[in-house]
């Protein structure tokens, strides 16, 4: 387990040193040793990720904070030496007690958390639809507010100016532009958005962050930041200090490495007698 400070120490040490910060999507142990071994900074645990390794695009299956308790067990069975982030979906009508249901997670073994599933990317409709039933957008920002003040490290993924605005208002540490699903690969989506259209958003939200607290951590995800040289480009140009990664490490990376070797294996021919 690590402390809110430790956390925060080990990314101003990397970032001092002109290093990116990487949260690794880690939704099995294997995956999660290996991002480990590569160098993740953090691991990130999300209950979609088990869509992903189930060879299918990105989706929220089943009772989203209970699949995210139950996997820290494997994950921290193989990692002990990097934080491990949890992603809670904090709009659950079954776990209404928000202090309760961080509890848990801590208790899993989890170090920090984020806002996933979120309702900041699900557009107009299914948040006005939410906030009217009080599970809303409202309860992701108590739910980092609440961490906060129990000093448990906080990432916050917004899609929009005015939910970055308030999501450091409630105290997030890392502020996590997230520009849309993520493009490339077997599943992937492809919006038409250039790289160029995802540091925009990123730069709108960066900045609501910063307006309201000049030490908040910005993170980029999603959409057209898919590939290594992707994150090249947003460093260049906004403020982002690393990057978090879910299809981008999980899924495309064991789809490309899985097909090249049986491809190779299938290549190799049986000498006829």
């Amino acid at each position: 387990m690590f402390e809110r400070a430790e956390i925060l120490a080990a990314i101003a040490q990397q970032t001092a040193k002109g290093n990116a910060i990487l949260a690794a999507g880690s939704s099995c142990g294997l995956v999660a040793k290996c991002a480990a071994l590569g160098g993740a900074d953090m691991l990130v645990v999300y209950s979609t990720g088990l869509s992903r390794l189930m060879g299918l695009p990105t989706s929220r299956i089943g009772d989203s904070n209970a699949r995210t308790i139950e996997m820290a067990e494997e994950i921290r069975n193989v990692v002990s030496d990097v934080p491990v982030i949890g992603g809670i979906e904090a709009w659950d009508p079954v776990r209404l007690d928000l202090d309760r249901l961080l509890d848990r997670f801590w208790a899993a073994g989890y170090s920090g958390v984020i806002n996933y599933p979120t309702i900041s990317t699900m557009g107009d409709k299914w948040r006005d639809r939410r906030g009217r039933v009080g599970l809303g957008f409202e309860r992701e920002i108590e739910m980092i507010r609440l961490a906060r003040q129990k000093s448990i490290f906080t990432m916050a993924y917004v899609a929009s100016a005015e939910d970055a605005a308030a999501m450091t208002d409630a105290g997030a540490d890392c502020i996590v532009p997230h520009v849309g699903a993520t493009r490339g690969g077997l599943v992937g989506h492809d919006e038409g958005q250039a790289i160029q259209e995802a540091i925009l958003k990123i730069n709108k939200i960066n900045d609501a962050a910063r307006a309201v607290r000049s030490d908040v951590i910005l993170l980029a995800h999603g959409g057209a930041v898919a590939e290594p040289e992707d994150t090249a480009e947003v460093y260049r140009h906004t403020g982002c200090v690393g990057f978090v990664g879910a299809s981008s490490i999980e899924r495309i990376p064991i789809e490309r490495a899985v097909m090249a070797v049986a491809k190779a294996f299938k290549s190799v021919p049986v000498p006829r007698s």
